[in-house]
C-alpha cells in the first residue's frame, strides 16, 4: 500500500505551516524565471499568510495561449522531459511540460489517489484512458507502476478487444472515463460475458463531470465500487484529488496543490461547503507552476477530518463548469442536473444528449435520451411522460423531450458529448 501516515495524516497547522512555505518559494520562483509573472506579480509583497493569496491575479487558460507553446516554461528547455497538451478544440491547445522532478511528483500523487481506494501491488489495472497528449493515460499508467500493479495499457477504442482482454488477463481494476465504462458494461452484455466470468473489483473514473446516479448504474452494470478521480492537464494532470474508500469526497492533496473556491462572477473567495468555481495553485511543480488557476470547474470544498484518518481537504463531486452553463430563457441549466433527473426514471439508460435550439429569439431545450434495453418500447410514452416531468421539476423550464431507441446515439471513447448547442448557426 502507497500510504505514508505522516503526509496523509498531517495537522491543519502543519499542513498550512508547510503550504505557505511552498507557496513563498514557488511565487519568488514565478517572479524570477517567468516574465507574465514577473510583470503580473510587480508591486505585490510576499504572502505573509495563505489568506494573502487572494489579492494575487488569476492564471486561466487564455493566458497559457497566449504563451504558447513555451512562454510559461520556468526551467531551461533542456530540463523538460515530457511535453502534453489538450485538445485545442476551442483554439490553441494548452500545453503543459514536466520535468523529472514533475514525473515523480505525478507517480507520487497519483499512487496516492489509487491506494485511498484500495488498489495494491497485487492487482492488475486495465487504463482504458487515452494515451497520447490527453494526460489521461499515462497519468494513471504511471500511477499504477509506482504502486507496483500490473498495468495493462490498453488506452481508449477499440472496445471488443478490450472487452477480451478483461476476461483473459484477469483484470481487477478499471480506469476509464465513466461514460467509457458504460459503453464497456454494454459491450459486456452483447457478448453474452457474466461479470461471474470477471475478477474486477475496483473502478477510477474522471475527465468528465458523473453523478451519483452514474455511479450506482456503473457499479451494477460492471459489478466494482467506483471511486471518483480529479485532476486537469494544467495543474498536473489526474492525480490532484481521489475518493478514499469512504467516498465522503475527494481528498485534494493540498500539500502540493493549493484550492480556492471563488464566486465565478466576482471572483471572490466563498465560504467552505459553498458551490463555486475551484482555483488552484501549484506549490512543487517545476517546469510549469501556475498561480491561482481558474479550472471552471463547480465544487464545494469541506475541511473536516475524513473517517478513514486523511485530514486533507475534501471537494465534492465536481459539480458542472461554469463554461458548461447554458442560460435558457434566464434560466442557469448545467447538464448534470439533467442527468440526475434522467436517471430517477426507471428505464432510463445513460446515455443522453441536449440539444439547444433559438426560434423566433426564444431558446428551445430537447433532452434526447434512451430507453434502457430491458424498457420494451411499448414503455416510451411512459418514459418520455416521467422524464419530462422530472427535468421540469429540477430546472424550472418546459422542455421538449424524445426517446431513443437502445445504442441509438453515438458512443464516445473519451469524454461525452452532452451538449450540442445551435444557435450559433441559427
Amino acid at each position: 500500500m502507497f500510504w505514508d501516515e505522516s503526509v496523509e495524516t498531517l495537522s491543519r497547522e502543519a499542513l498550512e505551516r508547510q503550504q505557505l512555505e511552498r507557496l513563498d518559494a514557488s511565487i519568488r520562483r514565478l517572479a524570477t524565471r517567468v516574465p507574465h509573472y514577473r510583470e503580473a506579480l510587480a508591486g505585490l509583497r510576499r504572502p505573509k499568510s495563505l489568506s494573502d493569496l487572494a489579492s494575487y491575479p488569476f492564471t486561466t487558460k487564455q493566458t497559457l495561449r497566449d504563451h504558447y507553446p513555451f512562454g510559461l516554461l520556468a526551467v531551461p528547455r533542456d530540463e523538460v522531459v515530457r511535453v502534453h497538451a489538450s485538445s485545442g478544440t476551442t483554439g490553441r491547445p494548452t500545453v503543459v511540460a514536466y520535468t523529472r522532478g514533475d514525473l515523480a511528483l505525478w507517480g507520487h500523487v497519483m499512487a496516492r489517489l489509487l491506494t485511498a481506494g484500495g488498489v495494491t501491488p497485487r492487482d492488475l489495472v486495465h487504463n482504458a484512458y487515452g494515451y497520447g497528449l490527453f494526460t489521461g493515460g499515462l497519468g494513471f499508467g504511471l500511477g499504477s507502476e509506482t504502486v507496483g500493479a500490473v498495468t495493462v495499457p490498453m488506452s481508449g477504442g477499440n472496445t471488443r478487444r478490450q472487452v477480451l482482454l478483461l476476461e483473459d488477463f484477469g483484470a481487477t481494476v478499471l480506469c476509464a472515463t465513466p461514460s467509457y465504462a458504460l459503453v464497456l458494461a454494454e459491450a459486456l452484455e452483447q457478448e453474452g460475458i457474466s461479470l461471474d466470468r470477471l475478477e474486477l473489483r475496483l473502478g477510477f473514473f474522471g475527465a468528465e463531470p458523473w453523478t451519483e446516479s452514474m455511479r450506482r448504474e456503473i457499479e451494477r452494470r460492471l459489478g466494482i465500487r467506483a471511486f471518483d478521480s480529479y485532476g486537469l492537464s494544467e495543474i498536473i494532470g489526474p492525480g490532484v484529488a481521489g475518493e478514499c474508500e469512504e467516498r465522503s469526497g475527494l481528498h485534494l492533496f493540498e500539500d502540493h496543490f493549493f484550492p480556492e473556491v471563488v464566486d465565478p462572477t466576482t471572483g471572490e473567495p466563498v465560504p467552505d461547503g459553498e458551490t463555486g468555481e475551484l482555483v488552484l495553485t501549484t506549490l512543487t511543480k517545476q517546469a510549469l507552476p501556475l498561480l491561482r488557476y481558474r479550472t471552471r470547474d463547480r465544487v464545494r470544498l469541506d475541511r473536516r477530518p475524513c473517517r478513514c484518518g486523511r485530514t486533507s481537504v475534501r471537494m465534492s463531486k465536481v459539480l458542472g463548469r461554469t463554461d458548461d452553463m447554458l442560460i435558457l430563457r434566464g434560466v442557469n441549466v448545467f447538464p448534470s442536473q439533467v442527468e440526475e433527473a434522467l436517471l430517477r426514471v426507471e428505464g432510463v439508460a445513460p446515455h443522453y444528449v441536449l440539444y439547444v435550439s433559438r426560434e423566433d429569439r426564444l431558446d428551445s431545450l430537447e433532452v434526447v435520451f434512451e430507453r434502457a434495453e430491458e424498457a420494451p418500447p411499448e414503455a416510451v410514452e411512459r418514459l418520455r411522460d416521467e422524464a419530462r416531468a422530472e427535468i421540469e421539476a429540477v430546472l424550472g423550464i418546459r422542455v421538449a423531450v424524445r426517446v431513443a431507441a437502445p445504442r441509438e446515439l453515438p458512443r464516445s471513447e473519451g469524454k461525452a458529448i452532452r451538449v450540442v448547442d445551435r444557435r450559433e448557426k441559427a
